[in-house]
């Protein structure tokens, strides 16, 4: 039996409806910013607040909106918690067999500066890594990377969120972009033009900002020659790709440019004094003199071959985000390639999509239209399963025996069985939201602003991913309402539509999903309400500069938009 969304429940009235939709996400920031609950009790009782304001507020049948949650859980499990488990497997596998000892050796050996260091892996590599797969894994390969080299575990994670923010509009091959061309109406192309338009002026200043959050003003200023090749080369590279080639390549290319740029600059140029955190300073002379020893120790070879894993890791993440072949990974080619043909045989075979029970096609949205919900178990297209592949070639680079692999793939899970239900149980929340019709009515609530929605647009986006953890699911959930909403207060379209994917890159940081995975990266399962204070305020001020944007694009600067 079908049922309808209802999106104002409470008398008609869209204030106190809208109130009641905040209520998951208001306990939500106390439960961890204020009550500082584990993450996975505040998650599996926001989860269970939200299906009590579905069921009696919103009017959704009980099976569905368990339903609805159990689709969320599915999907927190694959394929993010899926890339979670595997990013930190590798991790700890170069760990294990001692590679990231040389690892570490090399990136000291372009610099030791805490600063810089936060440049090449936080920013740059992270940017690639976004780019290429997204769901996680930048933040989970990046803070490893930083906590490996003497990074403080919450620092590392937090700097690695806000560093992600630059790229996440363009992440996943593009697909927070192409996914909203669909719903809206908007070539992709114009929609990419947009958004390039935008965070170009944050790519330049978030490299300044991550410094100054680590260091203070005062110490930014003595590398801001660095930060500007970082920060210019990535923008200058995003602008140009997002507006001529489309939004598959801005933060692959954006992020290799800035990453050579600035590690070709750092073998001319040294700031002049070295900046490490609080309590390693006792320890700085034992490590520049370990630093020269291994230099001379460890050759190119040995250097190449340490970073193999990250290399394969980055080539099979790549390879899986090829349009072509996640298809045939998926069991979706319609091409004529044999090998192609031979994978997309297999990928049939390994990627099941069952409709949800008492949920799939039977909730109808306000226009009447059916929600398709379906449990996607693309086992073989996942990224996590990229990195698997990255993590068996490694056993082969390193001779590591297999009891001693599978031994670090068990300590793996064990050590990762409560982050994982705390992103299974956020992003049932999430689906619940959206299922009951809570998202939309916070929505609705933003889009009533009237001649001043070119400011609150962005704020739609950062709604939206804080809500669902993702760039590519704030677009298809608000888009069509950032299009019609633009036009009838006299809104260029593609500039609400891309401010809903700019904004949402800033809500990205605190989002539950993100959250959990950037702790679960780092080894600080049950801090989250720590991270949470330490991002969310950064969260306001980014999403802030991003709505003045906005503002000016549309009254000052209108020639800006396509």
């Amino acid at each position: 039996m079908g049922w309808t969304q209802i999106y104002t429940p409470l008398g008609n009235n869209l204030l106190l409806s809208s109130i009641a939709a905040l209520i998951p996400i208001l306990y939500f920031f106390w439960a961890l910013a204020i009550k500082r609950m584990k993450g996975h009790t505040a998650g599996l009782t926001t989860l269970l607040i939200a299906l009590v304001l579905a069921v009696f507020v919103y009017g959704i049948p009980a099976e569905k909106a368990v339903m609805s949650a159990s689709q969320g859980a599915v999907y927190g499990l694959l394929p993010i918690g899926w890339i979670i488990v595997t990013s930190v497997f590798l991790y700890k596998l170069t760990v294990k067999t001692g590679q990231f000892d040389v690892i570490r050796s090399s990136v000291l050996s372009i610099t030791d500066d805490r600063r810089l260091q936060a440049l090449l892996i936080a920013f740059s590599f992270g940017a690639f890594l976004e780019g290429a797969a997204g769901f996680g894994a930048p933040v989970a390969i990046s803070a490893a990377l930083l906590v490996g080299l003497g990074f403080n575990p919450l620092y590392a994670a937090g700097i690695c969120l806000i560093a992600n923010t630059a790229p996440v509009a363009f992440g996943a091959i593009g697909i927070p972009i192409i996914a909203v061309e669909g719903p809206t109406g908007i070539p992709a192309m114009d929609i990419s033009k947009m958004v390039g338009r935008q965070l170009p002026f944050l790519s330049v200043f978030i490299p300044f900002y991550l410094i100054v959050i680590m260091s203070g003003f005062r110490r930014s200023l003595e590398v801001l020659p660095a930060i500007l090749v970082s920060g210019v080369s990535f923008a200058a590279t995003q602008y140009v790709s997002s507006n001529f080639l489309g939004p598959e390549l801005p933060d692959i290319l954006s992020a290799i440019v800035s990453l050579v740029a600035l590690a070709v600059f750092l073998k001319f140029w040294k700031p002049k004094t070295t900046f490490r955190f609080p309590g390693e300073k006792e320890a700085a002379a034992a490590a520049e003199a370990r630093q020269e020893k291994q230099e001379r120790t460890y050759s190119a070879g040995r250097i190449l071959k340490a970073w193999t894993p990250f290399l394969l890791l980055t080539a099979m993440v790549s390879i899986w985000g090829i349009p072509a072949v996640k298809e045939a990974l998926t069991g979706h080619y319609q091409g004529a390639n044999p090998f192609l043909l031979f994978i997309n045989e297999i990928g049939s075979r390994l990627s099941f999509a069952p409709g949800v029970p008492f949920l799939n096609n039977e909730i109808l949205d306000g226009a009447g239209k059916p929600l398709e919900a379906l449990y996607k178990l693309d086992l073989l297209g996942s990224a996590g399963t990229a990195i698997l592949l990255a993590a068996v070639l490694t056993k082969f680079i390193t001779a590591v025996s297999w009891k001693e692999w599978g031994s670090v793939f068990v300590d793996t899970l064990k050590e990762l069985r409560k982050p994982v239900l705390t992103i299974a149980s956020v992003v049932g929340f999430a689906y619940v939201t959206n299922s009951s019709g809570m998202s939309t009515t916070l929505g609705m609530s933003l889009a009533m602003t009237g001649a001043m929605f070119s400011f609150f647009s962005p704020v739609l986006g950062w709604l939206g991913v804080f809500i669902t953890g993702s760039d590519t699911s704030a677009n298809l959930l608000f888009g069509s309402l950032q299009k019609v909403t633009a036009s009838s207060v006299g809104m260029e379209p593609v500039l609400a539509v891309a401010a809903n994917s700019s904004g949402g890159v800033t809500g990205k940081m605190i989002s539950p999903q993100s959250i959990a995975v950037a702790c679960a990266a780092v080894g600080l399962a049950g801090k989250e309400s720590d991270l949470l204070r330490f991002t969310v305020k950064h969260s306001l001020f980014l999403l802030l500069l991003v709505c003045i944007i906005t503002f000016l694009q549309h009254h000052a600067f209108s020639w800006m938009i396509p």
